[in-house]
């Protein structure tokens, strides 16, 4: 089911063989309105259709690119957890892991932004990190609906592969979704 204000999207998203039974309102089109509330719309549309699901799998159009398999994988893992959500995610950079990462205490101190008092000094001592890439998000629909979440208090989680991966917010990450684009269509 693609969720749209947009005709043209509509339309293309219905040639290329998705569903659209319905559009979405301007007041869930602007740019600072939360995901959650857009699942939410559409899961309250199809209860009023007759269409019931356990569970929501949201696509990003700003993150275009997954590896083929990737999203039944995600499904599969989801459903072994059985989490109230399952999110793609990418391994955090090092230099950014929460162990090293500071947070401004007062105004002139900084602490670890994980609470702890004393820093691991070693990066080989680092405990991997991750950060979500936006690609796949699995939630179970009553966290959405009576949660207003799309996370809930247990979080599964599948890494993606960073080769692929664009969130795209800017004319930059546009310029990069085309690279990529350009090298899958060359790969095939």
């Amino acid at each position: 089911v693609v969720s749209t204000d947009s005709p043209d999207i509509a339309r293309i998203a219905e040639k290329a063989g998705a569903e659209v039974p319905f559009m979405r309102p301007a007041h869930l089109a602007l740019d600072n309105t939360p995901t959650v509330e857009v699942a939410a719309h559409a899961i309250d549309l199809l209860h009023e259709a007759g269409r019931d699901y356990d569970a929501v799998c949201l696509l990003q159009p700003t993150c275009p690119f997954r590896v083929n398999g990737f999203i039944d994988q995600a499904i599969d893992r989801f459903m072994e957890y059985g989490s109230d959500s399952l999110i793609s995610v990418l391994l955090l950079p090092e230099q950014y892991n929460p162990h090293w990462v500071f947070e401004r205490y007062g105004e002139n101190f900084l602490k670890l932004a994980t609470g702890e008092s004393d820093i691991i000094s070693r990066r080989q001592d680092l405990p991997p990190a991750f950060y979500r890439d936006g690609s796949v998000y699995l939630t179970l629909t009553e966290v959405i609906t009576g949660r207003g979440s799309l996370y809930g208090d247990s979080i599964g989680y599948i890494v993606s592969d960073k080769k692929y991966h664009v969130n795209i917010d800017t004319p930059e990450d546009w310029l990069l979704a085309e690279k990529i684009a350009g090298k899958l269509f060359t790969e095939e």
